[in-house]
Parts: C-alpha cells; sequence; structure tokens
C-alpha cells in the first residue's frame, strides 16, 4: 500500500431492498443508537499519549513538530514507551504495539491518544487489544488510513466513538485544526462543508462536491480507509451490522481497478445492502494504472455500485489523505445531505 508513502511525502450493483428507498428518509421518526460510547471532551492542560500502532518514522524532526503541535493546542505530550521501536518497516513488533497502545487506554493519566502515523500493520493487533479495558477507560482516539483497522474493531467491540482525523505528523493548518477543536474541545456538534473559496476562478474548481443521489437521510457514520476496511472483511473485527449506516471512505495510491474490486468486495459482503447513506471522500493519486486496454474512471467506478442504491451519496468530501482532513466521529448519528454535500452531527461527539 501507498498510504506509508503519503505520509512520508507530506513530512512526517445487484438487487435493492426496499429499506434503501424509505426506511431512512423520514426524519422526524428516526430512532437513534443509544449503544455507543462518548469520550469526554478535551481541555486545555489535558495530556495526548502518542502511539505508533502500525508503520514507524525513521527521523526525529517529525516527533518534535508532533509534540510542538499539539502543546501549541494546550495540551500536554506524553509518547508511547515503545514509539520509536523499530521491526522491519513497523514501529515495533505486534505484542510491543498493542502493548503501548493498550497501555495509554489504562493510564489514567491520559485524556487522549492519537496515532503517529498510519502506513500498515494496525491489523496485525486487533487480536492483541485489551477491548475490556479500552470500554471501561474511554478516551478520545484520533488517526486515519491505516488506523481505520483500529477504529472500526473498537467500535465493533467496545461501542467507543473514536475519530477518523489527522495522525500526529499530518498538517495541522487552521482548517484541520478549527474542525478538531469545535469537535474535540468546544463539543459542537459539527456540520461538515466543503471550503468554497473559489481563488481567482469565476466558479469553483477545487474541492468541489459531486452529487451521486440527491436526498437526505441519518444514520450511523462509519468507514474509513476503502482497502484498510476491506483487509479485515471476514473477521469479528468489521462491524456485522451496517443496516442504517452513512458508510464514509477514502483511500489513496491505489489503481481504479483495485478501487473497483475492494468495491466489489463490499457489495457482494451484502454491506451496500443495508446501508442508508453513502459519502466518497478524497482518492488522493488514484490512476488507472498501466492497463493497455483502457480504465474505467474512478467516478464510473462509484456510480456503479452506488447509483443503483437509490440513497443519498455524494464525492468529493475533505475525508482522506489531503492537507485539509476533517476530523469524523466514527459511530456517531449524524444527518448527510447529498444534495448539499453537508454532514451534520446529531450530538456533540463527546460528553
Amino acid at each position: 500500500m501507498q498510504r506509508r508513502k503519503f505520509i512520508q511525502n507530506i513530512g512526517i450493483g445487484g438487487l435493492i431492498l426496499p429499506l434503501h428507498a424509505n426506511a431512512f428518509t423520514d426524519l422526524n421518526n428516526y430512532e437513534y443508537n443509544k449503544d455507543v460510547l462518548l469520550p469526554k471532551a478535551l481541555k486545555e492542560g489535558d495530556t495526548i499519549g502518542i502511539v505508533s500502532p502500525a508503520s514507524a518514522i525513521f527521523e526525529s524532526e517529525p516527533y518534535e513538530i508532533a509534540k510542538e503541535s499539539f502543546e501549541a493546542l494546550g495540551l500536554k505530550v506524553k509518547f508511547g514507551k515503545n514509539t520509536r521501536n523499530r521491526y522491519g518497516h513497523l514501529a515495533g513488533t505486534d505484542e510491543e504495539r498493542a502493548e503501548e497502545f493498550n497501555d495509554m487506554f489504562r493510564d489514567d493519566s491520559i485524556s487522549a491518544v492519537i496515532a503517529l502515523r498510519g502506513g500498515s500493520g494496525a491489523a496485525r493487533i486487533l487480536d492483541k487489544l485489551d477491548y475490556a479495558a479500552i470500554k471501561k477507560n474511554p478516551k478520545v482516539f484520533i488517526g486515519y488510513s491505516d488506523i481505520t483497522a483500529l477504529h472500526t474493531a473498537i467500535f465493533e467491540k467496545t461501542g467507543l466513538v473514536s475519530f477518523h482525523g489527522p495522525v500526529a505528523v499530518s498538517s495541522w493548518n487552521s482548517f484541520s485544526t478549527d474542525y478538531l477543536k469545535r469537535l474535540l474541545f468546544q463539543k459542537e456538534a459539527v456540520t461538515y462543508r466543503n471550503p468554497t473559496d473559489k481563488g481567482d476562478e469565476l466558479v469553483q474548481t477545487k474541492n468541489r462536491i459531486r452529487v451521486i443521489t440527491e436526498g437526505t437521510v441519518k444514520g450511523q457514520l462509519l468507514g474509513g480507509n476503502l482497502s484498510v476496511l476491506t483487509g479485515i472483511m471476514g473477521s469479528e473485527y468489521f462491524p456485522k451490522d451496517w443496516t442504517g449506516k452513512i458508510l464514509y471512505l477514502e483511500d489513496v495510491g491505489e489503481k481504479i481497478y483495485a478501487v473497483d474490486r475492494m468495491m466489489s468486495q463490499l457489495y457482494l459482503g451484502g454491506v451496500f445492502d443495508q446501508i442508508s447513506g453513502f459519502v466518497f471522500g478524497k482518492c488522493t493519486d488514484c490512476d488507472p494504472g498501466g492497463s493497455g486496454y483502457g480504465s474505467l474512471t474512478l467516478e464510473e467506478v462509484i456510480d456503479h455500485y452506488i447509483k443503483p442504491l437509490n440513497i443519498p451519496a455524494y464525492s468529493g468530501a475533505m475525508i482522506g489523505h489531503i492537507s485539509d482532513n476533517v476530523t469524523i466521529p466514527n459511530g456517531l448519528e449524524a444527518e448527510l445531505n447529498a444534495s448539499e454535500g453537508s454532514i451534520r452531527l446529531l450530538s456533540p461527539a463527546v460528553q
């Protein structure tokens, strides 16, 4: 996978059930899922623990920048005891990375946990996590890309809402930082919309959304990185029930035929038969590859699987391997308005 390469470079369908058409379009009669577990909000002076559950970082500067970034947010920083370990491309053995992760959730002095980076290898520790300790000590947990495996497993095993957002070595620019602060410090029920800045152009050319199917729907947000998500399908860490969920996806460095293969896997696995809404973020550096016989476009691939569902859906959201990356609460209820390209949280993501 090329998610690892990206982080280094930035410095650091079938028959459709009637459910799709009607069951979740009546917003007034929507029944919320009451089984989720919310972490506590962050405040200045809290300590954030930085862990390395996947790939390693071999230079010292990204550690320094990560520490300084969170201190600029008014947080204290504690690195995991195995953060700088090495085992091939991984940040230590599976046992070391799992131990570090578990220790952060058991440590009462830690208010939040963030992955140093993604890359690959997070799925290797899913069977070694202490889910009882995670559920007993619910904390903010943030990361994206390969960290999708951890978000999905934690939600499936504990019901804890975690956050698909920038990793510690991401670009903490004003856009990304603003969403994180409003969501995790100010307890705001955020509405996500793309920037509308036209620059010097007559019309907006950057960060446009594309409406796949118009409409508005409510449901539980669930998803993350497409290749990581499909990589754990069939395991006990992959969500068993996608009924009424709003599925959000992103990826990086995948050839379009591979995206098609993974979308087909979700289709054949019955996921698309259950969801009520769909959002595709960014597929950074996803191109046709070297096929000599032509290729489908990414738009054609997405439309092939999503349009027949007749559920509210759009693409182009600010979710993915991009500098302006929003923080999305995995497992929280939201209202998707595909017509205007927005996601509105129905309640705060922290307590």
